[in-house]
C-alpha cells in the first residue's frame, strides 16, 4: 500500500515530536532528581553540628565556587540555595510532579505556606501552565482571589470563582471610556488568556448567544461550560455600577437557560455578572445574596500593586465570609 508524501510527513513528524517530548520528560525528571539530591546533601551536611550550621552560608559559597569551576553555570550560590529550599519544601521525592520544570519549582519554593503551594502545583498540572503562566498567577494573587478554599476534594462554584478578576492582558486603556462590546471583543481576541485567568474547567461555548421565547429575543454576552462542575456558565458584562435591573435580568437569563438550553445530566446554570463597579449594598439586598447560582465579581483592566490588590481581596473576603455565615445561620 503506497503512502502519500503528506501522510509520510505526518507520521515522521509525530514520531519526532513524541521522541522529543520523551527526551524532555526524562531530562526534566533527571534534573529535578539531581537538584533534589544536591539539596538533601546540603541540608544533611548543615545538620552535622551547630558549628557547621553557623558557617552554612560560607560553606555554600565555597561549594559554589568549586562546582562552577568544574561544571560551569548553574551552580552559583543562589541556585544552590534554591536547591536547599527545594529539598526542604519537598522532603519526599515521590511527591515531585514531573510535569513541572525547575523554573516552576523555583517559583513555588518562594511561597509562604503549603496550602498555597499545593494550590499552584495542582493548578499548574491540571491547566498545563508554563512557568510564565504560573508567575503571573502568583504575582496576581490568584490563590487569594479564589472565593473559597476547601479541605476536601469536592469542587464547588465557590472554589472556582475569583473576586476580583484581573484582565490586564486585554490591553484596554483604563483612562478611556470602554463599552461592554469592546471588552467582549477583547475577551474573544484573548480567549486563551481569559480562560487561564477565569479558572479551571471552563470551555468557551458562544458569544451573544440568541435565546428566543414565544414573545421576545435575548442575547447573552458570553456562554461557557464548566466540565468539572458540569454546568453552563453565562456571563453578562457591565462597565458601570451594578444595578438591581442588571441582577434581575441575569436571574431571568439563568432561568431561561435552564429551561431552554440545559441538557440532561447538566447541573443548574450559573450566572456571573462581571462588573467594573460593585455596590455591596445592592449585592446584599438582592437575589444575589439568596441564591447559590448567581454571582457578581468585579474586574480590573490593570494589574494593581500588591498592597492595593491585597486590600481589595481582604475587603471581598470579609464580605464573602460574613455572607456565608448569614447563609448558614438558621432563621
Amino acid at each position: 500500500m503506497e503512502i502519500s508524501e503528506d501522510s509520510l510527513f505526518q507520521s515522521v513528524r509525530e514520531l519526532i515530536t513524541q521522541s522529543r517530548e520523551k527526551v524532555f520528560r526524562m531530562a526534566n525528571s533527571t534534573l529535578l532528581l539531581t537538584y533534589w539530591q544536591i539539596g538533601k546533601l546540603i541540608v544533611e551536611d548543615e545538620q552535622k553540628g551547630k558549628e557547621r550550621a553557623a558557617y552554612g552560608k560560607f560553606t555554600l559559597k565555597n561549594l559554589s565556587k568549586k562546582l562552577t569551576a568544574e561544571f560551569g553555570k548553574g551552580f552559583d550560590y543562589t541556585n544552590l540555595s534554591n536547591m536547599r529550599k527545594f529539598y526542604t519544601a519537598f522532603p519526599i521525592v515521590d511527591a515531585l510532579r514531573q510535569q513541572l520544570s525547575w523554573t516552576h519549582y523555583r517559583l513555588l519554593i518562594k511561597l509562604d505556606n503549603s496550602d498555597k503551594m499545593n494550590y499552584y502545583i495542582n493548578e499548574s498540572v491540571q491547566n498545563h501552565w508554563n512557568s510564565r503562566d504560573l508567575k503571573r498567577q502568583i504575582s496576581s494573587l490568584a490563590y487569594e482571589r479564589v472565593l473559597e478554599h476547601k479541605k476536601n476534594t469536592d469542587e464547588t462554584i465557590h472554589s472556582v470563582l475569583k473576586d476580583p478578576y484581573i484582565f490586564e492582558f486585554l490591553g484596554l486603556k483604563t483612562d478611556e471610556k470602554i463599552s461592554e462590546k469592546e471588552i467582549e471583543t477583547a475577551i474573544i481576541d484573548h480567549i486563551q488568556k481569559f480562560l487561564l485567568e477565569f479558572g479551571k474547567g471552563f470551555a468557551f461555548v458562544s458569544r451573544q448567544q440568541h435565546i428566543s421565547t414565544d414573545t421576545s429575543d435575548f442575547y447573552i454576552d458570553l456562554v461557557f461550560y464548566n466540565y468539572i462542575l458540569k454546568c453552563f456558565v453565562i456571563i453578562d458584562l457591565k462597565t458601570g455600577e451594578l444595578s438591581h435591573q442588571d441582577i434581575g435580568q441575569m436571574d431571568m437569563y439563568v432561568r431561561m437557560y435552564d429551561d431552554l438550553k440545559r441538557g440532561e445530566g447538566d447541573n443548574p446554570t450559573i450566572g456571573i455578572l462581571l462588573c467594573s463597579e460593585k455596590d455591596e449594598t445592592i449585592v446584599k439586598y438582592s437575589v444575589l445574596n439568596d441564591k447559590n447560582n448567581l454571582f457578581a465579581s468585579k474586574y480590573l483592566l490593570y494589574l494593581p500593586k500588591e498592597e492595593e490588590l491585597k486590600q481589595i481581596i481582604d475587603q471581598d473576603r470579609i464580605r464573602f465570609e460574613l455572607d456565608q455565615q448569614d447563609y448558614k445561620t438558621p432563621n
